[in-house]
This record gives structure tokens, C-alpha cells and sequence, in this order.
């Protein structure tokens, strides 16, 4: 069965730090471009980052810019999303997704699979 799993997730000061990280079952690691997506209360869910199979690309939504950085462990099926600088407006439901093809996506319905999704919350 295909599965993401998303760790890492709490609560944290704003200014502070907190690294994401997904871990991919099933077949849904190799060849795939992977995406952290993230849904504030009551809003939409807007992309964060995304990268390439091999991660030979990236790219990031223009709100996390320089302070997030996404990586990708392929042995270990893992994606990770590194958050610094943190704002209380970061506080949201984070979720990583998976995409066939492995070329990376800012949109949404790219991406086939998706985590349960973890909660990030930022104070003032």
C-alpha cells in the first residue's frame, strides 16, 4: 500500500527552527518529484516546495523563500523540509505529496499521493 508519513511537526517560538521530515512506503519514492504543501486555518493549501527525483531541482513558494530549504535522502525514502526563521503565519496543517514523473510541482493536482498531513504551530 502506498503511504506518506509526516513527522516533526509542533509547537515552536517564532524566530525558531523545526525540520519536517516524510517518509515514503510502497513504490512511491524512486522516479517520483516530491512537494510540501501546507494549509493555514480557514485558507487554501498553498504550496511550499518542491523537488526533483535525484533533486537536481527546486523550488519554493515566494512566502518560505530563503528561509525553508527542502532536501530529499532517496536511500531512505525520506523528504525533509527545513524551517527557519519561523513566523507565527507559518503556523499550519503541513502535508508532503508525491508526484509520478519525478520533475517538481508548485501545483497541486500534480501530485498523486498525499500524507495525513502534521500540525506546525508558530507563537508570538
Amino acid at each position: 500500500q502506498v503511504k506518506l508519513v509526516e513527522s516533526g511537526g509542533g509547537l515552536v517560538q517564532a524566530g525558531g527552527s523545526l525540520t519536517l521530515s516524510c517518509v515514503g512506503s510502497g513504490d512511491i519514492f524512486g522516479g517520483y518529484g516530491m512537494g510540501w504543501f501546507r494549509q493555514p486555518p480557514g485558507k487554501e493549501r498553498e504550496f511550499i516546495a518542491t523537488i526533483s527525483w535525484r533533486g537536481r531541482s527546486t523550488d519554493y513558494g515566494d512566502s518560505v523563500k530563503g528561509r525553508f530549504t527542502i532536501s530529499r535522502d532517496d536511500a531512505k525514502n525520506t523528504v525533509y523540509l527545513q524551517m527557519n526563521s519561523l513566523k507565527p503565519e507559518d503556523t499550519a496543517v503541513y502535508y508532503c505529496a508525491a508526484a509520478p514523473g519525478g520533475m517538481s510541482w508548485n501545483t497541486a493536482h500534480e501530485y498523486q499521493f498525499w500524507g495525513q498531513g502534521i500540525q506546525v504551530t508558530v507563537s508570538s
